[in-house]
């Protein structure tokens, strides 16, 4: 979680990403990160450069194979937490950044993509 967290927030300083932008993103890709390992039992993230419409922003994509999420929508509210955590990951993670996906099949694992774009 915390080389997570160094390589984004280097990788944001870079690109010149404003102070609450980075901060908001770092602090989401933390908490990603700690659910890839935590709950879908390790996996990968992958860090892309992106641009649309002449901006520029960060992707994130958390995957793992772990046992899934069998109910988003009440994994992404707040309060709700199988960690007995205070249960504001992944719904959390969500107002922090500009774009949010998630996809998940039971027994098969968890995807999350998240993007934040450089204030212009």
């Amino acid at each position: 979680m915390n080389l997570a967290r160094k390589v984004v927030q280097d990788w944001a300083t870079r690109l010149s990403f404003g102070t609450l932008e980075r901060t908001k993103f770092v602090t989401a890709a933390s908490e990603l990160a700690r659910n890839t390992l935590v709950h879908g039992q390790g996996g990968t993230v992958t860090l892309v450069e992106v641009e649309k419409d002449g901006r520029q922003g960060i992707q994130l994509i958390f995957e793992d194979n772990g046992p899934g999420i069998p109910n988003i929508d009440k994994a992404l509210e707040d309060g709700y937490s199988t960690a007995k955590s205070m249960g504001l990951g992944l719904g959390g993670a969500r107002r922090l950044v500009n774009e949010f996906e998630i996809a998940s099949t039971i027994g098969s694992g968890t995807r999350v993509s998240i993007v934040q774009w450089k204030r212009r």
